[in-house]
C-alpha cells in the first residue's frame, strides 16, 4: 500500500454495499444485502461509504442502469473516469492520437463523433454513475440523520465534512457534464428518487448551480491543505470555481474574468508552492507533491489494478524502441503519441537522451528514437513522437509497487493551472489583479520548467492571450484541459488553427461549430423523452 488514505481504507477494509474490482470480471459483492439504515449506523459506515464515492473515480464496474461501466461494446477498462475524459478531452485536439481502432476512438480524432459513440456514452454514464453515489451520500449524511443513529460529537464533525465534500464532487462531475454535453439530466439530492424522470437542465441554468454549491460549501469544508491525503478541501473548491469562471462566456454568455482573478488567487495565496523538478509531477511517488497538487485522484498499483487512469496513461504511450523498464511497466500498449504541433511549441531537442532529448524546456518529455514526427499514419505508432511525462518509477528511480499496473495518481487540479488562469484572466480585462504579478506568475512556471534557469523567462510585451494558450499546452498537455482551451480560443472547430488530421484530413480541416458541445447519448435519450439533442446531431 501506497499511503494511508479514504480510498485505500475502502479498498482493504469491508466494503460498504457492492464494489467491482479493476480486475477484469472479478465482482467484489457481500454475501448479504443491506440497507442504507445499517449502512449509515456507524461513523464507520459513513467512512466505507465516502470512500466509495472517492473510490469511484478510479475503480469501475458494475455500476447499475444509471451509469454503468459495462456499456456494450466497451471493455471494463476503459470505462474508468480518468481514461474516458482524457479521450474526450485529447484525442480530438492537436496533443493526441491513438493508433487503436477501438469502436468511438478513431471518430473522436477525426472530429466525427455521432450521438451513438461508445468513448461518449461512457464518459457520460461514469459521470451521472458518480452524481448518484454522491446524491445518495448526501441524502443519507443530513443532521438529521446523523442524530437518528446517535452519533454525535467528532464522529459527527467528521461527516458533516464527508457531506461537504460529497457535494464538491457532485459539483466536480456536473462541471464535466456541463463542459462537455452543456445540456445533461439534473437530480440532486432533492429529487425522489423513482419518482420522475429526470429532467433536462441548460447550460447556464447549470453554471448557476454549481457556482451556487461551490460556494455554499466554501465555509463547510476543511482548510487548504488540512486534509487527509486524496480528500477535498477549501483550495479544491476555490480551484474550480475558477475554472468554471474562466471558461464562463463559453457557458453563459457572460465573461467572469474578475471572479475567476479572485478564487485563482485564492488558492495561490493559501500556501501552495510548485516542486522544483517539473519531471517528478507524474511519477509512482507524486503523493508526495502536496505543496503543488491540491486534490488527486488515487491510484495504487496493488489495491487499484485496471486497465485505464494512470494504468493507461503509463502504458498506452509505450510502444516501438522505447524500453519497458525505464517506465516501470511491464510492457507497452503502443497506442498514444503527440502531433507535431505539440512538439513545435517546445524549443529544439538537440539529441535523443531520455527523458528530455536536451530540450533547455524540461517539459518536453517526448520520446523520439524510432519515432517520426510527421504522421503519415495515425494507426502506425511510430508515426508521431510518443509522450513520457506519465512513468511508473519513483523520484529516486525505482520501480513502482507493480510492474502490471500504476502508482501514479492523477492531479485534478495542481497550482501552475491557478497561475495560468490568473494571468489570462488579467490580460482579458478581468479586474482586481495585475500584469505584473501575472507575468511573475507565468515566470515561475518557466523557471521551474528550465530547471531553475531564468531562460526561458518572457517579458511583458510578450505576455499575450495567445502565449497564455501555447504556455498551457506546454504546462498542462495531455492532462485533459486542450479541447476547452481551444473552443475559448475559438480555434477548435475553425480553419483558425489546424493540426494534423483535424477533422480526419492529413494537413487539417475546419468542422463544423455544433462541435463545440458533444452530443447526448442516443441510448439515454431513448429511454428519458425530457431529453433534447444538442443542435447539429
Amino acid at each position: 500500500m501506497k499511503r494511508n488514505s479514504i480510498k485505500i481504507l475502502l479498498i482493504t477494509g469491508i466494503l460498504a454495499g457492492g464494489l467491482m474490482s479493476c480486475q477484469k470480471n472479478k465482482i467484489l459483492v457481500p454475501n448479504y444485502q443491506v440497507t442504507a439504515q445499517q449502512v449509515y449506523s456507524t461513523p464507520l459506515g459513513y467512512t466505507q461509504s465516502m470512500a466509495k464515492v472517492y473510490a469511484a473515480f478510479a475503480l469501475t464496474g458494475n455500476q447499475g442502469p444509471a451509469g454503468s461501466g459495462d456499456v456494450q461494446g466497451i471493455d471494463e477498462g476503459t470505462s474508468d473516469f480518468l481514461r474516458l475524459y482524457w479521450c474526450a478531452q485529447e484525442l480530438p485536439t492537436d496533443e493526441a492520437v491513438v493508433g487503436w481502432g477501438d469502436p468511438g476512438l478513431p471518430d473522436l480524432h477525426n472530429m466525427s463523433w455521432s450521438s451513438s459513440n461508445l468513448i461518449l456514452l461512457g464518459l457520460y454514464e461514469r459521470s451521472i454513475y458518480q452524481i448518484t453515489l454522491a446524491n445518495q451520500f448526501i441524502i443519507n449524511s443530513t443532521d438529521a440523520a446523523i442524530a437518528s443513529h446517535n452519533i454525535t460529537g467528532s464522529d459527527a464533525t467528521n461527516i458533516r465534512y464527508y457531506r461537504a465534500e460529497a457535494r464538491f464532487l457532485r459539483a466536480f462531475q456536473y462541471a464535466i457534464l456541463m463542459d462537455l454535453f452543456a445540456n445533461p439530466p439534473f437530480v440532486t439530492d432533492a429529487t425522489v428518487v423513482g419518482s420522475t424522470i429526470p429532467p433536462q437542465t441548460t447550460r447556464a441554468v447549470l453554471f448557476s448551480y454549481i457556482e451556487s454549491e461551490l460556494k455554499a460549501i466554501d465555509p463547510l469544508m476543511v482548510a487548504p491543505m488540512k486534509n487527509q491525503y486524496g480528500r477535498a478541501d477549501q483550495a479544491a473548491v476555490w480551484a474550480l470555481l475558477a475554472r468554471i469562471y474562466l471558461n464562463a462566456q463559453v457557458y453563459t454568455g457572460t465573461a467572469r474574468y474578475t471572479d475567476a482573478i479572485t478564487y485563482s488567487q485564492k488558492v495561490i495565496n493559501a500556501g501552495y508552492s510548485l516542486i522544483s523538478n517539473y519531471d517528478n509531477l507524474f511519477l509512482a511517488d507524486n503523493n508526495l507533491n502536496t505543496s503543488e497538487n491540491i486534490f488527486s485522484i488515487e491510484y495504487d498499483g496493488n489495491n487499484t489494478q485496471g486497465y485505464g487512469g494512470t494504468t493507461f496513461m503509463t502504458h498506452a504511450p509505450v510502444g516501438g524502441s522505447m524500453p519497458s523498464a525505464l517506465f516501470g511497466i511491464s510492457g507497452g500498449w503502443g497506442g498514444t503519441r503527440t502531433t507535431s504541433n505539440l512538439v513545435n511549441l517546445f524549443p529544439a531537442n538537440t539529441n535523443t537522451t531520455f527523458p528530455n532529448n536536451g530540450n533547455p524546456d524540461k517539459r518536453a518529455e517526448f520520446w523520439t528514437q524510432g519515432q517520426s514526427l510527421t504522421i503519415n499514419d495515425i494507426t502506425s505508432f511510430t508515426d508521431g513522437y510518443a509522450i513520457t511525462k506519465w512513468r511508473n518509477v519513483t523520484s529516486t528511480g525505482a520501480a513502482g509497487s507493480n510492474i502490471g499496473y500504476s502508482d501514479v495518481d492523477e492531479p485534478l487540479f495542481r497550482l501552475p493551472e491557478m497561475y495560468l488562469i490568473y494571468a489570462e484572466a488579467v490580460l482579458r480585462g478581468g479586474s482586481g489583479g495585475d500584469a505584473t504579478t501575472a507575468l511573475g506568475y507565468i515566470n515561475k512556471i518557466r523557471t521551474r520548467a528550465y530547471g531553475g534557469s531564468t531562460a526561458g523567462n518572457i517579458t511583458a510585451g510578450q505576455l499575450t492571450t495567445s502565449f497564455i494558450l501555447d504556455e498551457r499546452a506546454r504546462e498542462l498537455y495531455w492532462e485533459g484541459f486542450r479541447r476547452t482551451d481551444l473552443i475559448r480560443y475559438g480555434e477548435f472547430t475553425t480553419s483558425t488553427y489546424l493540426w494534423p488530421f483535424k477533422g480526419g484530413a492529413k494537413a487539417g480541416t475546419s468542422v463544423p461549430d455544433f462541435r463545440n458541445i458533444y452530443p447526448i447519448p442516443d441510448q439515454d435519450r431513448a429511454v428519458n423523452p425530457n431529453l433534447k439533442q444538442n443542435p447539429g446531431y
